[in-house]
C-alpha cells in the first residue's frame, strides 16, 4: 500500500467552479486533480490543493451567510520573475487588487481569482 499524496489544502468558495478552474489552469499553472462541476472541483499545484467549491457544494452550504463573500485571507505563490507574471496577467486582463510592493523579504502583487478571493504572487528577495 502506498502512502497517500499530501497537500495542503484551501477551500475557496466561488461564483462559477468552471470559471474558477479555468483561471487557475489558465492563468496560474495549477492542474484539475478532479471535477465535479458545478458544485465542486480541485486544482493542485506542487503541494497546494485548492479545493473550489460553488454554492451548490456542501462547503458551500456549511458556511454561514456572514461568512460566504469572498474572504480577506489569501493564498501565497511564489514566482521567479514577478515583473513577468504582471505583465503576462496583465495581458490577459486579469484583475489587480494592489500595486507591486517591495520590501526586505522580497517583492510581491495582490490579484483576485472571478470570485474576488485574493491570490499574492510573490518574488523573494535575492540575497
Amino acid at each position: 500500500m502506498t502512502a497517500p499524496e499530501q497537500y495542503a489544502a484551501v477551500r475557496y468558495l466561488v461564483d462559477d467552479v468552471q470559471q474558477a478552474v479555468d483561471f487557475y489552469t489558465t492563468q496560474l499553472g495549477f492542474t484539475v486533480k478532479t471535477s465535479a462541476a458545478p458544485a465542486f472541483a480541485d486544482v493542485v499545484r506542487g503541494p497546494l490543493r485548492l479545493l473550489l467549491s460553488g454554492p451548490a457544494s456542501s462547503g458551500a452550504r456549511a458556511t454561514p451567510a456572514d461568512a460566504a463573500t469572498a474572504g480577506h485571507n489569501r493564498i501565497h505563490l511564489i514566482v521567479e520573475d514577478l515583473d513577468a507574471e504582471i505583465t503576462r496577467l496583465r495581458d490577459q486582463a486579469v484583475p489587480f487588487r494592489s500595486e507591486l510592493v517591495s520590501g526586505p523579504g522580497g517583492r510581491q502583487v495582490l490579484i483576485s481569482d472571478p470570485a474576488g478571493n485574493l491570490i499574492e504572487l510573490f518574488q523573494p528577495a535575492r540575497h
